[in-house]
């Protein structure tokens, strides 16, 4: 009976928003999966690099082990393909985009084939420029055919960069790709990038404008393997959160970049904060990592059941981070169950920016952090197999530990 009156609040981890926005249908839910750049970059050089380079094997491999380990059952569905998948020229009769063919012999439709036959998605990467990133050919005097393009080749997902583009011609550009897009019939999830590029030129995005024409978007810049990487972001996002937490929701999410958990540059601990924080802010979690090489450990945090319930909360509201306290963070979500009052359950997440040798001991009491229902809370740890914690009230005082560079 208790647990019927009180709301739930989560210590390491845990409405509708009825703003529809790009009219596909798509990503209600934050996006899962796995996308090759972070770690493997333009890596095209198969004789020298065979189980690393830009090819139908590397994610017909990644694909087998999305199932065989057990990620596609917890929800990481789209394989997508990043830059330098493509010749460096197009077809000279049909001016259609072409697929390097020493790279991807069977040609990207059969690998969609044998995508799908594994029950996954298919994602491809394009630019919305003359060229993409890496030099090779972009969208630009060719929308309409790259569009229909990518549904004949049964893409369900499609990520356009912003590299040789104009960032005055991206109001109106990338909509008109996503009509496109929708005009072909097949439904693609889209992913935008033009906040990234209009905020380096000092120019801010219309965010009204992109969660009506994209399901996510990229807001600040590439992810690297580093815990400094991870803090800029995470950075970025507190110190512009007024702004662009309110546009996020079903159907349009704000992206803080690629999971970067089971590489080279995040520890223990490091990895359950990048995976604990994007799950407050309601992001993607799309992997970039090599599967066939994650620990046992980093796994584990990866396949966080509880976590990921955070990150996929049917409300769709984007957390933010309300204190900060002797370098501890609060980040805080609000996250179903919802009492018939309107108070929200909470995803609760003490980030610590401390490099102490030692755990760090902190008290909170929970009207501080914004806690306040007369009902109280139930606590239960996400990083600990959701294990009770405690029943507290607002006036209560809740004290936890944090390791350095932990959660």
């Amino acid at each position: 009976m208790l647990r019927k009156i009180q709301n739930f609040i989560i210590s390491v981890m845990i409405v509708i928003n009825y703003c529809y926005a790009l009219e596909n249908g798509l990503a209600r839910t934050p996006p899962m999966g796995w996308m090759h750049w972070e770690r493997y970059r333009c890596i095209t050089d198969c004789s020298k690099y065979p189980k690393e380079c830009i090819s139908e094997q590397l994610f017909k491999t990644t694909s087998d082990y999305l199932v065989s380990e057990g990620y596609a059952k917890l929800g990481y569905d789209y394989v997508i393909i990043d830059d330098c998948w493509l010749e460096k020229t197009r077809d000279n009769l049909t001016e259609k985009l072409v697929e390097d063919r020493k790279r991807f012999p069977s040609g990207l439709k059969s690998l969609a084939d044998y995508i799908h036959s594994k029950d996954l998605k298919f994602g491809l990467y394009q630019d919305f420029g003359t060229k993409t990133c890496a030099g090779y050919p972009g969208v630009i005097k060719h929308m309409a055919l790259d569009a229909q393009t990518f549904a004949d080749w049964d893409v369900d997902y499609v990520k356009l960069d912003g590299c040789y583009a104009d960032i005055n011609e991206m109001d109106e550009g990338y909509p008109e790709f996503g009509n496109l897009l929708n005009k072909t019939g097949r439904p693609m999830v889209y992913s935008c990038s033009w906040p990234v590029y209009q905020e380096d030129k000092g120019k801010l995005p219309d965010y009204k404008a992109l969660k009506e024409h994209c399901n996510l978007w990229r807001n600040w810049e590439d992810i690297d393997d580093s815990l400094e990487s991870v803090f800029k972001i995470m950075d970025y996002f507190s110190k512009n959160q007024d702004r662009i937490q309110p546009h996020a929701g079903p159907g349009h999410w704000n992206d803080p970049d690629m999971l970067i958990l089971g590489n080279y540059g995040l520890s223990y601990d490091q990895s359950k904060l990048q995976m604990a924080v994007w799950s407050i802010l309601a992001a993607p979690l799309i992997m970039s990592n090599d599967l066939t090489a994650v620990r046992p450990e980093i796994k584990e945090i990866l396949q966080n059941k509880y976590i990921i319930a955070v990150d996929q909360d049917p409300l769709g509201i984007q957390g933010r981070r309300i204190l900060l306290k002797k370098e501890i963070e609060v980040w805080s979500r609000p996250v179903i169950p919802v009492l018939t009052n309107g108070n929200y359950s909470y995803a609760v997440a003490f980030v610590s920016r401390r490099s102490d040798g030692a755990p760090y001991s902190i008290k909170f009491r929970l009207s501080e952090l914004q806690l306040i229902s007369e009902k109280g809370y139930i606590v239960t740890d996400l990083y600990d197999d959701n294990k009770f914690v405690g029943n507290f009230q607002p006036k209560d005082i809740f004290e936890t530990r944090v390791n350095p560079n932990d959660i």
